[in-house]
């Protein structure tokens, strides 16, 4: 089982919406997505909500967490988004760092087009790690 863990400072709305769409795209029997953050919010942003909700994925619940060098180990592959050095350097762990913009006090608009960009490279990444759920296999 590959473990894909998504960070960016809050873990309050890139790597929450990266691991969710992760999690909706990989079949779970091969690979799942975990977010964290290296200063972590009280709660997901609530425009990320709204826009996740649009597309099927309830974030309402998620919680943000911390992100530590334990947590980063449990990881095949550290995907960054924002955090620059505060994010740990795991050794063993791939790192990949994705340039987005932070949703927080976005438009709706602008928070959307940030959750297709995250979805695109999800997608990607998915193909990539050989992970896709089967045909007839989605949520």
């Amino acid at each position: 089982m590959k473990v894909v863990l998504f960070a960016c400072v809050h873990n309050a709305g890139r790597s929450q919406m990266a691991a969710a769409l992760f999690n909706a795209l990989a079949d779970p029997s091969k690979a799942r997505a975990l977010s964290a953050g290296s200063d972590p919010g009280e709660r997901v942003h609530p425009e990320v909500i709204e826009v996740m909700r649009e597309v099927g994925i309830d974030l309402s619940t998620a919680t943000p967490r911390k992100l530590t060098v334990e947590v980063a180990s449990e990881a095949d592959l550290l995907v960054t988004m924002g955090c620059d050095d505060a994010c740990p350097v795991v050794p063993g762990v791939r790192r990949d760092d994705w340039a987005l913009a932070d949703p927080k006090g976005q438009s709706i608009q602008r928070v959307r087009e940030i959750r297709d960009e995250i979805r695109r490279r999800v997608r990607q990444l998915v193909d990539a790690e050989g992970v896709g759920r089967a045909p007839g296999q989605l949520p």
